[in-house]
């Protein structure tokens, strides 16, 4: 009889705190494993979706609310802006490019984006299937949409208003499907994309919905695809996303708009870092709790085996009698310790990823981010490590007393 078939004949022997000793391991090592695919995952989804964007002009307010509603379109508008003002900023020189964003409208509870072509461009994607909008009324939807809707290319579609799914539907106007986009694992997944025209259209009535299809075809003289009229209230957009022309911008451009119009100018850079900050003490937290649960379950495998040295000396010193070697009875002790190590990190690996794939759906029901427990990634590598080490140290004690043991001693009590 082997080694290992000795050791796991004492595992199955202590049935009960061997289940006890891996569930505490498994759940230590899942709680720290969701947290890391969700932090990881979480910082890629930010990053892609504010690539390419310094700033965001957007009605005054909450400027983490701003870009929460406008990059990652989590939140509701902090409210909108008239075009006659932004129409001043649009001349400052600190600005390279600026993408309009109308919001206000959803379609099955996913949020439909008055914007220019340039947002496609921004997020280098193209329709998968059918051709981008040309004219108001003309949609390009998410891969997400498209699957969940089963819509296709001619599909018409009705607007509500709000971005909830209970709005009031805009029955006067059908907007037409003529493309989708590829999955791109932004926030583009879960838009209705459309022309900025078309945001109006749904919001006024026909007279002024022609005075506003009527000033589109004035000289462009702008920066957003379609011209501005000064003295029409009715042209209003919800925020703007600014790519900066040099470096010098960022320290100017926000504190000038901030400080000389009605509007507001926030980073996404700033916001997310200060999002992740305040988000930061709650997974420190966790994490702490994750290793402490660890930490439990060594000092509960110590204990075990410890306790279990008391019922086998008698074993162990027959097995001295029967010509295993100290190093053999100290291996003996270190191999259960690293086995029921393994039993409990594998467990909490899969635990930790079946509990962040089952987050990922939720979130996807609730149409937030995307998550998913099918990633692996390096650090889990350190955990595994981490793990069998505290593991081989909780064995170390009882291992040495268990070379130690004095056979002699042990055989003449019986």
């Amino acid at each position: 009889m082997n080694l290992l078939t000795i050791t796991f004949s004492y595992i199955r022997k202590r049935k009960l705190g061997t289940l006890l000793n891996v569930l505490l391991l498994a759940l230590g090592v899942g709680t720290i494993v969701v947290l890391l695919l969700f932090n990881h995952q979480m910082e890629e989804n930010l990053s892609r979706n504010a690539k390419g964007i310094d700033a965001v002009v957007g009605a005054k307010g909450s400027p983490l609310q701003l870009i929460l509603s406008s990059v990652y379109h989590l939140d509701v508008p902090t409210g909108n802006i008239a075009l006659s003002d932004v129409a001043p900023l649009l001349q400052n020189p600190a600005i390279k490019s600026a993408i309009p964003l109308a919001l206000g409208d959803s379609y099955n509870g996913f949020r439909i984006v008055g914007t220019s072509q340039e947002l496609l461009a921004l997020y280098e994607t193209q329709p998968q299937t059918g051709r981008t909008w040309e004219s108001p009324l003309e949609v390009v939807v998410g891969a997400t949409i498209a699957r969940e809707a089963k819509l296709d290319i001619g599909a018409e579609i009705t607007s509500a208003h709000g971005l909830s799914e209970d709005g009031d539907a805009h029955d006067e106007h059908h907007l037409t499907v003529v493309g989708i986009l590829p999955k791109s694992g932004t926030a583009l997944d879960r838009l209705v994309l459309t022309d900025v025209r078309t945001v109006w259209l749904l919001h006024h009535d026909e007279e002024n919905a022609a005075h506003a299809d009527s000033a589109a075809q004035l000289p462009l003289s702008n920066r957003l695809g379609f011209a501005i009229h000064p003295d029409d209230s009715l042209q209003q957009i919800t925020a703007l996303l600014v790519k900066y022309s040099s470096p010098m911008a960022a320290a100017l451009f926000p504190r000038f708009v901030n400080a000389q119009t009605n509007m507001q100018a926030a980073s996404p850079a700033f916001e997310t870092a200060r999002l992740f900050d305040l988000f930061g003490v709650g997974v420190t937290a966790l994490q702490a709790f994750g290793f402490v649960l660890i930490i439990t379950a060594a000092l509960s495998v110590f204990i075990a085996l410890y306790n279990a040295l008391k019922e086998r000396r008698y074993d162990l010193a027959i097995m001295r009698t029967l010509g295993a070697s100290r190093e053999k009875i100290f291996w003996q002790m270190i191999q259960e310790s690293i086995l029921l190590s393994l039993m409990g990190v594998i467990a909490g690996l899969l635990l930790g990823h079946i509990a962040t794939e089952m987050l990922g759906k939720w979130l996807a029901a609730a149409r937030q981010i995307e998550l998913t427990g099918w990633l692996f990634l390096s650090e889990e590598w350190a955990i595994l490590i981490l793990a069998i080490a505290i593991g081989i140290l909780a064995a170390i004690i009882p291992a040495v007393l268990a070379y130690r043991t004095d056979i002699s001693k042990v055989l003449a009590k019986g």
